[in-house]
Parts: structure tokens; C-alpha cells; sequence
């Protein structure tokens, strides 16, 4: 299939009394139509901020942004309100981003309201058809956010971010919020979901063994920068990036006869404001040395599994 989105040289900076912050610094990707990518990394590393200047909710400092193969880095306000309805969002906290004076089915409806077109009959139509897809009842259709657990009110930004029938979503930290029971029904939900609509995902999360569940590609950030790039089941059998190490032997093994030693990540975290050329992750590396001071690049070194890093090779050849 077609890639549905790319991103080439993406930036964002916001302006500090300090200098410049580099939230996200020459990021370049695309996911192809009906895939997920997940997208790692620490909190600040900038992915939540990648995927809302993806979407135009933050406007980009520069780099070009791809949909359907159109440019759509500076849309027009009516391209912007067709992007509008291609692309969506499911924000983290499923309180915070419902308005606690709407009730479960004017949530829903609020999207197909705004985009206009349709008679209340049928965007409350509509809206009772959209929470039978996520799995609520329609006993609770005049409930409020605060009479709902975190899964069901999960279930309303979803069912909010399928109204109008975008082919791309931004899964901003979906299920982090929830309880580990609550995130599998969430999860395969969405699988669901995706492959019945044809959806395209950019799955952003910390949760190493969630992206692995969910994504066929896995992107890896390190303060604005992608470190590392690869398939899923490629980036889990052969990581490469010391930063990519580190993420994933943090991930807890249920068994106690196969315990995987955590790698320590030490060393003061290099400041996002005006930062220096060469590698990011360069001041908590234990691997670092004199090449490391030069810009990094992403570097092809399997079939596609990119890296940024100029000492993995030796790195890895050295622990096999």
C-alpha cells in the first residue's frame, strides 16, 4: 500500500527566555496506509508534540508534512477543515479532555455539530451508532464524564475521534491512564477498530511492551531527535541505539529464572534549549567519546532498521 503520511525534516521550537527550545528537530517518517507506528521515548522527548504538529494543533517551525501524497504543511483554512475530519486525536487523560458539562452522546455529537451537514435526528443517530462500535451502552448515553470509570470515558474520546470517519489518528497516550486490565480491552478495541476502517495509527506512548503489542513500526525519540527506526519484531530482536537498551530493558519479565539486568542510565539529561551539535544522548552514554560531538545521522544498517548513532556498530559487535 501507499504511504498515507510522511514527514520530512519536521521541527518544532518554542521560544524561552532562555534560547530556543528544540521540541522536535528534524524528525522524518511516514506510515503506510492501515499500519500503526508507534512512536517511543521518555516524557519531553517530544512525541506527544510531534503528533499535535502533525495535526496542526501546533503550528510547525519548519520541515514539511505529507497527506495522500499532497502537501499539507501550510493548509488553507478550508484545507484545514478538511484535514479536520481525516485527521484526528485521542488525548491521554480521558477526563481532562471531555467537557464535564456534556453528557456521553453530546461529546460524541459535538464533531459531526461542528462540521455541520446533518439534522439533530441524525447526528443523534449517529452518536447512538458510534457508542455501540466502542462498546457503550446506551444506558449511559445522558451520563457525564465524572459518573464513568476511565475505560468507558476512554471509549467516548475514541468513539469522538471516529465521528467524523478519519483515515489517520493520533493516539496520544491512550491507555496510559487506565488500569492494565482496562488497557488490553482498550487496545484490541482499536485493533478492531482498525482493521474494520481501514485506520492508520501513530501510536505515541512510553510503554515499551504496549507499543510492541500495537505497532508494526517503532520510532525512537531522544529530545526531539529520532534515535532509532525499525520494524517492530526487527527493533525487539536487534536494538541497536544504547538509548533504545536502556528503554527496553526496563520493561518488567514475568519470570524470575529469565530476569534481564536494567540497564542505568546516568549523567546530567542535555538541555532542549539551543542544544549543541552532535549526539543528544551523548551525557548519560557510557559509550561516548571524541566522534560523538559531531551531528548524528540516521543510517540504514539492516533492511530497514535506521540508527543514529556513530558507535553502534562497534558497540554490538563488541556484546555478540
Amino acid at each position: 500500500m501507499a504511504d498515507l503520511l510522511e514527514v520530512v525534516d519536521l521541527k518544532k521550537y518554542f521560544k524561552t527566555g532562555s534560547g530556543m527550545l528544540h521540541a522536535v528537530d528534524g524528525v522524518n517518517f511516514s506510515i503506510e496506509e492501515g499500519k500503526t507506528l508507534g512512536v517511543v521515548g521518555e516524557s519531553g522527548c517530544g512525541k506527544s508534540t510531534l503528533g499535535r504538529t502533525i495535526l496542526h494543533l501546533l503550528d510547525s517551525t519548519g520541515g514539511r508534512i505529507f497527506f495522500e501524497g499532497k502537501d499539507v504543511t501550510n493548509p488553507s483554512k478550508r484545507e484545514l477543515g478538511r484535514l479536520r475530519k481525516e485527521m484526528q486525536i485521542i488525548f491521554q487523560d480521558p477526563f481532562s479532555s471531555l467537557n464535564p458539562r456534556m453528557s456521553v452522546s453530546e461529546a460524541i455529537k459535538y464533531p459531526l455539530k461542528v462540521a455541520g451537514g446533518m439534522s439533530s435526528a441524525e447526528m443523534q443517530k449517529q452518536a447512538e451508532k458510534l457508542m455501540d462500535v466502542v462498546g457503550l451502552a446506551s444506558r449511559y448515553a445522558n451520563a457525564y464524564p465524572h459518573e464513568l470509570d476511565g475505560g468507558r470515558r476512554q471509549r467516548i474520546g475514541i468513539a469522538r475521534a471516529l465521528a467524523l470517519n478519519p483515515k489517520f489518528i493520533v493516539c496520544d497516550e491512550p491507555v496510559s491512564a487506565l488500569d492494565v486490565s482496562i488497557q488490553a480491552q482498550v487496545l484490541n478495541l482499536m485493533l478492531d477498530l482498525q482493521e474494520e476502517r481501514k485506520l492508520t495509527y501513530m501510536f505515541v506512548t512510553h510503554d515499551l511492551s504496549v507499543v510492541k503489542y500495537i505497532s508494526d513500526d517503532i520510532l525512537v525519540m531522544y529530545l526531539g531527535e529520532v534515535v532509532e527506526k525499525a520494524p517492530s519484531d526487527e527493533l525487539f530482536a536487534n536494538t541497536l541505539h544504547p538509548y533504545s537498551k536502556a528503554l527496553l530493558s526496563a520493561i518488567p519479565v514475568p519470570d524470575i529464572h529469565n530476569i534481564t539486568p536494567v540497564i542505568p542510565l546516568r549523567g546530567e539529561i542535555t538541555s532542549p534549549i539551543d542544544p549543541k551539535p552532535g549526539c543528544r544522548f551523548m551525557a548519560r552514554c557510557p559509550y561516548a567519546d571524541e566522534a560523538c560531538k559531531k551531528k548524528q545521522k540516521l543510517r540504514e544498517l539492516y533492511p530497514g532498521h535506521f540508527v543514529s548513532c556513530c558507535k553502534c556498530e562497534a558497540i554490538n559487535s563488541t556484546a555478540n
